[in-house]
């Protein structure tokens, strides 16, 4: 475990940076004043969480992201005012912990622009039943394939990750790899 990175409940509170790595790089939906690419070291963004409220359902669970240990990840950190941090921060939670399947944390990252910010990530909890670890990709792409939640089809957010990624000019070929599967087995 990295010293570096905090753990726990309300180690969030007050931070004033968050990092996202899946739709939060889209769809922040919380006002910030700065808007930075940055990594995070240390993880990778891997489906690795059973999904059964934002994109699956506890009967037909879906998948979505979670910072899995890995050799870095590079999203988007949003710097919240402060005036706006505790609505920011409430929201967050949330949105990121219906079910708890994160750990609240905060970590280095740093930015494109050079600067090392502290920041607030959500990561992967492995010991949290919705932890679906390391998956071939015919099994998350038979996940993904046909589920739904509260936040839509499992697919769109996949296919969501892909385009925002080639748009920041981060393709990812695995990623890229398991939509196609998706959608094959979607047009079956």
């Amino acid at each position: 475990m990295r010293a570096d990175i905090l753990r726990g409940r309300g180690v969030g509170a007050g931070v004033g940076w968050v990092f996202g790595y899946g739709s939060l790089m889209w769809r922040p939906q919380f006002p910030h004043a700065e808007r930075v690419h940055a990594r995070l070291e240390g993880f990778a963004r891997a489906f690795c969480i059973y999904s059964v409220h934002h994109r699956g359902t506890p009967t037909r669970p879906g998948l979505v992201l979670g910072l899995a240990p890995g050799p870095g990840v590079r999203g988007i950190a949003y710097r919240v005012a402060e005036v706006d941090w505790e609505a920011t921060y409430a929201y967050l939670l949330e949105r990121e912990q219906p079910t708890e399947t994160y750990e609240e944390a905060t970590a280095p990252l740093l930015l494109d622009d050079g600067r090392i910010v502290r920041a607030l990530v959500f990561l992967s909890d492995p010991a949290h039943p919705q932890w679906a670890g390391d998956l071939v990709p015919e099994r998350q792409a038979a996940l993904i394939a046909g589920a739904t939640g509260l936040s839509g089809r499992n697919v769109d957010y996949l296919r969501d990750l892909v385009t925002h990624l080639a748009e920041a000019g981060e393709r990812d070929a695995g990623m890229e790899a398991l939509l196609a599967r998706v959608e094959a087995l979607e047009a079956a």
